[in-house]
């Protein structure tokens, strides 16, 4: 599996990365942006299979990065992983039709939902 991981702060994407590291077969593929520019264009390059965004990013947040990816690509499944738990935030991510809102503070969501056996 590709995994995308969006996220400014570089210790919480050696975090994340070693979770989604952490697969039964060991084959996740791990691509890692900075900021939501970057994100949207790696993603046409990688194609990856999940997309794990940050909200508050420094140049384009996740939000307006995970509309400019689905725009092209419909299919995406897009995560938004943040620290910032809010219906608001929740209700955004909604209507931008993400796959999914985990906080950071209950990771333990993602290695879950990372390691279906079904596709996502």
């Amino acid at each position: 599996m590709k995994i995308m991981i969006v996220d400014d702060h570089a210790d919480m994407r050696r975090l994340l990365r070693r979770i989604v590291s952490g697969a039964p077969d060991g084959t996740n593929e791990i691509i890692e942006c900075s900021d939501g520019d970057e994100a949207v264009e790696q993603f046409s390059l990688y194609d990856p299979d999940v997309v794990l965004m940050d909200i508050q990013l420094k140049t384009m947040n996740g939000f307006d990065a995970a509309e400019k990816i689905l725009r092209d690509e419909p299919n995406a499944k897009i995560f938004f992983v943040t620290s910032y738990d809010t219906p608001e935030f929740r209700a955004r991510a909604a209507v931008v039709k993400a796959k999914g809102f985990i906080s950071k503070q209950n990771l333990s969501e993602l290695n879950k939902l990372l390691h279906f056996k079904e596709p996502l």
